[in-house]
């Protein structure tokens, strides 16, 4: 089965996300799990 692909929108928003967890001292890869994405996915 394939899976449901996200909208662009929903991908800039998790971008900014993690991108703002990052600024605020988290490491990029705790960032990007904080936000629901597996590290080699970002």
């Amino acid at each position: 089965m394939a899976g449901q692909r996200e909208k662009p929108e929903d991908i800039v928003t998790k971008l900014r996300q993690a991108e703002v967890l990052h600024g605020q001292g988290l490491s990029m890869a705790d960032a990007v799990r904080q936000i629901g994405l597996l590290p080699h996915t970002f």
